[in-house]
This record gives C-alpha cells, sequence and structure tokens, in this order.
C-alpha cells in the first residue's frame, strides 16, 4: 500500500497549475497509482471551478460563454485528439508502461555507473534536474544527505533505507533534514527531482562531493 504522498500544498498548486514542469510530472505520474490524492485533485479542482465560475468580475456572462463554447467545438480548426497509447518501456529483463506524464518527455541514453543507471528528462526547468533513475538488483546509493531537496517517485520494484520500505507510487520527499542509503534486493526504476546535489557522507563517495554540482 502506498504510504507516501504529495502534500496538500503540491496537490493545490498542481491543480491551479503552478508547479514547475518538473514536479507537476511527478505529481500527475503520483496520481497514477494512487486514487486517494487522485479523488482529492478532482475536489479541489471542481471546489476551483466553483469559485471561478461564481466570479461576478468575470467579463463573459453564461450566454457568452456557451457562445464561446460552441464555436469552439463546432470549429473545423480543431484537431481531432489522436487516441494514446501506452509506451511500453523495457529494464531489468521487465517491461512496463511509464506514467503517462513521463513517457511523454523525450529523455537521453541512459548512462551507467556500477549498479546505478540514470537517463536524464530533456526539459529545461531551471535548477531542477528530472531523471528515470535504475538500480540493479542488489545496488544502493552511497549514505547522503541533500543541499536542496530530492524528490523520489517510486514507478516499479522496491527500495528501502533507514526510515523503511517503499513500494510503487510511493512518492517521497527528502532534504537537508534526512540522511539515508537507498538499497534495494530485487531492482527498482524511480522518477527523480534534485534541484542541487546530493552530498555524500561515508567511504570513497565522498570524493564525488567537490563535483557534485557537475553532475547532479
Amino acid at each position: 500500500m502506498i504510504k507516501h504522498h504529495p502534500s496538500e500544498q503540491l496537490l493545490s498548486q498542481y491543480s491551479l497549475g503552478e508547479l514547475p514542469a518538473t514536479l507537476s510530472i511527478a505529481v500527475s505520474a503520483h496520481l497514477e497509482f494512487c486514487a486517494c490524492c487522485k479523488s482529492k485533485v478532482d475536489t479541489i479542482e471542481v471546489a476551483q471551478a466553483d469559485t471561478a465560475f461564481a466570479d461576478t468580475t468575470s467579463p463573459f456572462d453564461n450566454d457568452d460563454f456557451a457562445d464561446m463554447l460552441s464555436m469552439i467545438t463546432q470549429s473545423s480548426d480543431v484537431d481531432t485528439v489522436a487516441q494514446y497509447e501506452p509506451e511500453v518501456f523495457s529494464y531489468q529483463s521487465k517491461e512496463l508502461s511509464l506514467p503517462r506524464a513521463i513517457a511523454a518527455i523525450d529523455r537521453s541514453n541512459f548512462v551507467q555507473l556500477g549498479k546505478l543507471s540514470r537517463s536524464r528528462l530533456k526539459l529545461d526547468d531551471g535548477e531542477m534536474r528530472a531523471s528515470l533513475l535504475q538500480i540493479a538488483p542488489h545496488g544502493e546509493i552511497p549514505h547522503h544527505t541533500h543541499t536542496g531537496f530530492e524528490l523520489t517517485l517510486l514507478l516499479d520494484g522496491e527500495f528501502s533505507d533507514e526510515k523503511g520500505s517503499y513500494v510503487p507510487g510511493d512518492f517521497i520527499w527528502l532534504d537537508a533534514r534526512h540522511n539515508h542509503q537507498p538499497t534495494t534486493a530485487e531492482g527498482c526504476l524511480c522518477f527523480t527531482v534534485v534541484n542541487s546535489a546530493l552530498h555524500f557522507n561515508k567511504g570513497l563517495s565522498k570524493l564525488l562531493n567537490p563535483i557534485g554540482n557537475l553532475i547532479y
């Protein structure tokens, strides 16, 4: 069962279209896993619509709005929306369908380092970096904390850290208050968003800290 969810604030910002693109993608992908959060977003959007249509300062009255909708729906210039076909994604001898918001963005080829493999989403979103991250069976990410924030949405498989175990759909938000060492017995695929380098705390991985800002 999913135990980790976006905050109420994030869900509200998502509904209002106020989130940066990478975070909006992460929330949208989580909603494909989580009926509870999907229901919350639906409720928020209904309330927002009610508020918008009750706005007496709107330049449109009901007749104007109906005329506008009729003009849009009857126009021959409106393209027919193609039926969405899920992308089949292969990793670690498995196949799955990526969440629609993630599949829609071009991404780089996977670059492998040991049991870790990362593909960067080709998305210009300021300091934020979004990636697909694979960890092979019996792999781990060295013990670290965060110089900014790190969002991990588990898409497939499992991993665990000092705080517990995670299942597909878990939406995990960490920052400088947190230290952890994710490990996986079976392997996993994650969607990650970071806005600054990780800071490694132990062993040889500490040698990466001086160049952390170049590789995050």
